[in-house]
């Protein structure tokens, strides 16, 4: 396999590329904002006369929108380029927030934040720039880097949006809508799109060879979209129940152990560029992919023997796990991303995190129910199994095949500059 020397434009090719990085986690930024952090808004929809239950349905409405209609986006960018698709779905979504300011009733405001997340959902599909821009060496450190800005998101919606919320949520709303407005002039006017790469389903097409070939002729990249999937389990476990097992389980404040927990999730955003970094050095996505599985499937045991026994190495591990969980992120977008080549990338991407999305979404209600009827021990004991079975079906035999549709020609990197100065 022969990887292409870059040529002497590389000083710019250098700057172009971080800058469409930076670009990306702008958009990806103001997306997890819109799309996942109205939760810190229901103190303030209670203070204007909603119920618990109301609440609860609008912070999910953006959710359901971006479930709807993240394949569609993902094949609009395999078509049209993520320029197009980013700044038109950014743009109508920040329209939708500014309409909910607006909005008379819970019906209508429910309909307006579910627009904002279908159109926000853009920027979920996207992925390509990174595929485009980076030479394989280097791809999984910046998916890495583009994924940290979920967390980001969130905190920063921890940080800013109650504060906001003390005269009402026409603020906050309006402050979404702003960034979500910026975000999309920023990828109108900088982002570039990079030139086609082949997939590696094209690699393993029999003759002619074509970058247009399907990557789902065969099973791998849904055995990739399924480990991933199933991921998202024990992640959302202890998202969702971390604060309530430390507050009814250990006997904490909910003060203490949010603490705790906020400097957990910084380390679970630092730990997705680690995960980069070491998919990088060692050259694959899905041997440190089934690595991650096997030990979040047996941290998730040793979690449940530790609460049986009510020791104190509960914490510590609960700890190592939201680390640890959340590190895969940007490995599965990254195979997928390669696997599929930029021909399907979109819609590949799309397809990923629509099934990442409704896990995510039935994992708090069913392990709830499964929590009040048995105990938090026997339900981290079932959520093991999710990881494990994921460390099975992750298909390693996939990665030589994406591996020489990346390097066997010209250098990804390369390619991205020549298509941003023609």
């Amino acid at each position: 396999m022969i990887t292409l020397a870059r040529p002497a434009g590389q000083p710019r090719n250098e700057r172009m590329r971080w800058l469409m990085l930076g670009v990306g986690m702008l958009t990806m930024t103001a997306g997890s904002m819109s799309q996942y952090g109205l939760a810190y808004l229901i103190p303030a929809f209670r203070d204007e006369g909603l119920s618990l239950e109301q609440t609860g349905v609008l912070v999910a409405c953006p959710t359901v929108g971006v479930v709807l209609t993240l394949i569609a986006w993902g094949a609009a960018a395999d078509r049209w380029g993520e320029r197009v698709v980013l700044s038109t779905g950014l743009g109508m979504s920040g329209l939708a927030l500014l309409a909910a300011r607006s909005a008379h009733g819970t019906v209508s405001l429910a309909v307006c934040l579910a627009l904002a997340g279908a159109t926000g959902a853009s920027v979920l599909a996207s992925g390509r720039l990174i595929l485009g821009w980076f030479a394989r060496h280097e791809r999984a450190l910046a998916m890495g880097i583009r994924s940290s800005a979920q967390p980001i998101g969130l905190a920063l919606a921890a940080a800013t949006l109650p504060a906001l919320a003390v005269d009402g949520t026409g603020a906050p709303l309006l402050f979404l809508a702003a960034l979500m407005l910026a975000a999309a002039a920023a990828a109108l006017v900088f982002v570039r799109d990079p030139a086609p790469l082949p997939s590696a389903a094209a690699q393993q097409a029999p003759a002619p060879k074509s970058a247009l070939a399907s990557p789902y002729r065969n099973s791998s990249l849904w055995r990739i979209h399924a480990a991933s999937a199933l991921l998202v389990v024990p992640q959302f476990t202890i998202t969702t129940f971390a604060l309530v097992f430390l507050t009814y389980g250990r006997g904490w404040t909910a003060l203490d152990a949010g603490h705790l927990l906020a400097g957990a999730q910084a380390c679970a955003a630092l730990s997705r560029l680690g995960a980069g970094y070491w998919s990088d050095r060692t050259g694959s996505r899905l041997k440190p992919m089934r690595i991650v599985a096997i030990v979040t499937g047996l941290g998730m045991l040793a979690l449940a023997v530790a609460a049986a026994a009510g020791s104190s190495l509960a914490v510590p591990v609960l700890l190592f796990l939201a680390v640890v969980a959340a590190s895969s992120n940007g490995l599965s977008f990254t195979a997928v991303a390669e696997y599929a080549g930029s021909a399907w990338a979109g819609r590949a991407l799309g397809i990923q995190t629509t099934g990442q999305n409704a896990l995510s979404a039935a994992t708090p209600p069913v392990l709830a129910l499964a929590i009040g009827a048995a105990g938090f021990a026997p339900s981290f004991a079932v959520v093991a199994t999710f990881p494990l079975v994921a460390a099975l079906i992750v298909p390693l035999a996939a990665e030589p095949a994406a591996i020489v549709a990346q390097t066997g020609r010209a250098d990804p990197a390369t390619v991205g500059a020549r298509s941003a100065r023609s």
